[in-house]
């Protein structure tokens, strides 16, 4: 899939980053005293990016409200990290469905071609958890949230040709450009999927980088019609777009879920009690404005983290 992740370059398994951002110790808010039952030391893995840097500090303040001391670690390798997984050395980090199932696939049997993730999200857990327990793994409750591809259209556009799906614009037949990374135009999430999936009439590729403002001022000046974004974008009614809804789900179930070390699991059953409850509450609207929060506010992981977990009573 072309996504954040791949656009930062943290490609499959700990989607790593190379940033060194919310390292070091968690000591969470002192206020809200500490339940659940937990203790022990325990070691909340970070990708580097905004988005893992967020998750990562809320299941860290969740785990501290548990009872355990919690230090957040940020990785700059992507061996390292899933190695320190397997090992128990990082308890827990927060990762995507269906990215993280085709990519334990890739690794536990060396295909290239992985299948395991579907748009169905059920049958992506089901395979997610096959190769996950061969590496010594499992994980929590997936988040209602959701991290994926998406197909924006200026609001104007979608107004006048009555869209408000990728279905709507198959039927409309009408041609489009389409702004997004040069790979597009082979992979089957982007411009192969759109005509096979919505016969979308695409008339070209301007390449630029998934979901950059580029992206977003070339589909806002007309430049192109339709534009590679991500779901959790906040940014894009400033640029007066809108998302056409995947309607017959092309893209796979990329929902955000806690990957935890089995053997740490067994040992310390509070961090599932912990965290579960974060994905009952945690929408895709919210993870778009946790990283503007970060990226356009300039607020800190901390802070932004901290906040959300109390105004949804968690801490």
């Amino acid at each position: 899939m072309l996504s954040r992740r791949i656009s930062t370059t943290a490609l499959s398994l700990g989607l790593v980053a190379a940033l060194a951002a919310c390292g070091g110790s968690s000591n969470g808010p002192s206020s809200s005293g500490k339940t659940g039952g937990g203790s022990g030391s325990l070691t909340v893995g970070a990708a580097g990016f905004t988005e893992s840097n967020v998750l990562a500090q809320m299941y860290a303040d969740l785990l501290q409200k548990a009872g355990f001391t919690v230090h957040i670690k940020t990785v700059s390798s992507q061996e390292i990290f899933q190695s320190s997984l397997e090992k128990g050395q990082i308890a827990v980090v927060p990762e995507y469905a269906a990215t993280y199932a085709d990519s334990l696939q890739t690794e536990v049997t060396g295909t290239q071609s992985p299948n395991a993730a579907s748009p169905d999200l059920q049958t992506t857990l089901t395979n997610l958890e096959k190769w996950a327990s061969r590496k010594g793994l499992t994980h929590l409750d997936p988040a209602q949230a959701v991290d994926q591809n998406a197909f924006a259209v200026t609001q104007a556009f979608a107004n006048k040709h009555h869209l408000t799906t990728l279905t709507d614009l198959g039927k409309s037949k009408i041609p489009v450009k389409l702004a997004a990374p040069a790979e597009c135009a082979t992979r089957p999430f982007c411009k192969p999927g759109l005509q096979k999936t919505y016969n979308i009439k695409i008339t070209g590729i301007t390449p630029l980088a998934f979901d950059s403002l580029p992206v977003k001022q070339a589909v806002k000046s007309g430049h192109v019609q339709l534009g590679l974004v991500a779901t959790t974008d906040a940014t894009l009614s400033q640029f007066g777009l809108v998302i056409l809804t995947d309607d017959k789900k092309l893209q796979n179930a990329d929902n955000l879920i806690p990957i935890v070390n089995k053997n740490v699991l067994a040992a310390h059953p509070q961090i599932a009690a912990a965290i579960n409850p974060l994905a009952s509450v945690l929408t895709t609207q919210d993870l778009g404005t946790l990283d503007n929060d970060v990226d356009g506010k300039r607020m800190t992981v901390q802070q932004v983290a901290t906040q959300y977990l109390q105004s949804k009573g968690l801490i």
